[in-house]
């Protein structure tokens, strides 16, 4: 029996794994499109039709988000739309490069190491942060201030100079330069590129926090939405897969939002890292299982992905009920001491 050109099982699966990638995106703010390319590699998809689908995913994922962003006007649509060409280009040149690779009979392996470094790096830089949470405060006071390498940058005048929604001034060459790196980035790893987008627009172009996390959200729905149309040109997403996740993730970043109420995000940022790593491991797996040919690497790739991804959302809930739990039974107790 098939569903949506899926077996009941891998059905399951998807929407299992969509669902953990919404808890992950409702609580951290991060799409998890890096998590869904390299499961779709394990699981033996085709580079081009594991990035196209991830692509189409994170589509559909930043609607939602960048509504939400948008209704607290956290959103410089201007800024967005001057991005809009080099992200075009930018897919566009990673698509093509991929199909290049595909062609050569290297794409799996090019894109698998890639991911391997992706994550590595990333699960590396949130498990030291974790570690230095502890420390010093690292909010900016004004909430408003943007940080001194933008201001060095803005201060030379690059014509053409753009106004952004705040009034300040921007190089078109600088906001093309954000657009089309993250843009290769994206058509090329098939991710929405957030955590490159988000910093990349704070610290280069110079807008307040909460905007860059809100453009960069709109920037990941022109990512996916041009990412989707160009890979779908080529038949290479599939439908069922993209449906499944985006079921099981609607309902995930619901939960995930909600726990962000209960649960600080500083107690599971380190198991957020740790995953990264042993994702990053469980691609390696799977890469040396293509090349040695030993199912059991195959086996021990899955594991470590899906069992990784499965243990956070665990943790996540975990707090979240019991900080609930403990509000509900905080007025209780105090009544009975009474």
């Amino acid at each position: 029996m098939a569903v949506l050109g899926l077996s009941v099982e891998l059905l399951v699966l998807f929407v299992g794994f969509g669902f953990m990638v919404g808890v992950f995106f409702g609580f951290f703010g991060m799409g998890g499109s890096f998590l869904v390319t390299p499961a779709l590699l394990i699981l033996g998809y085709p580079a081009p039709v594991a990035i196209g689908s991830s692509m189409a995913f994170v589509f559909g994922t930043a609607i939602i988000a960048t509504m939400k962003h948008a209704d607290v006007g956290n959103v410089d649509y201007r800024l967005g739309a001057l991005m809009f060409v080099g992200i075009t280009l930018g897919i566009e040149g990673g698509r093509l490069f991929v199909f290049f690779l595909e062609e050569l009979g290297r794409a799996e392996l090019v894109v698998g190491i890639a991911y391997v470094l992706l994550l590595a790096a990333i699960g590396v830089l949130f498990t030291r942060s974790a570690l230095r949470a502890d420390g010093a405060d690292d909010e900016p006071d004004d909430p408003d201030e943007i940080p001194e390498l933008a201001k060095t940058i803005k201060s030379y005048d690059v014509p053409p100079m753009m106004t952004l929604a705040d009034g300040s001034k921007a190089s078109l060459w600088t906001i093309s330069g954000v657009g089309g790196g993250v843009g290769l980035v994206s058509g090329f790893l098939g991710i929405g590129g957030g955590f490159i987008r988000m910093p990349a627009i704070y610290y280069l172009i110079g807008v307040p926090l909460a905007v860059a996390v809100g453009t960069s959200l709109f920037g990941a729905l022109i990512s996916g939405g041009v990412g989707a149309f160009s890979y779908g040109r080529s038949g290479v997403i599939d439908v069922g897969v993209v449906t499944a996740l985006l079921v099981g993730s609607a309902l995930g970043a619901r939960i995930g939002s909600a726990a962000t109420v209960y649960v600080d995000e500083s107690d599971v940022t380190i198991y957020f890292g740790i995953m990264l790593l042993l994702a990053s491991a469980a691609v390696a797996f799977g890469e040396i299982a293509n090349w040695t040919g030993i199912a059991a690497f195959d086996t021990v790739s899955f594991v470590l992905l899906i069992g990784s991804s499965a243990l956070v959302t665990t943790i996540i809930l975990y707090y979240g009920t019991k900080e609930i739990r403990a509000g509900a039974l905080g007025p209780a107790a105090t009544t009975g001491e009474k």
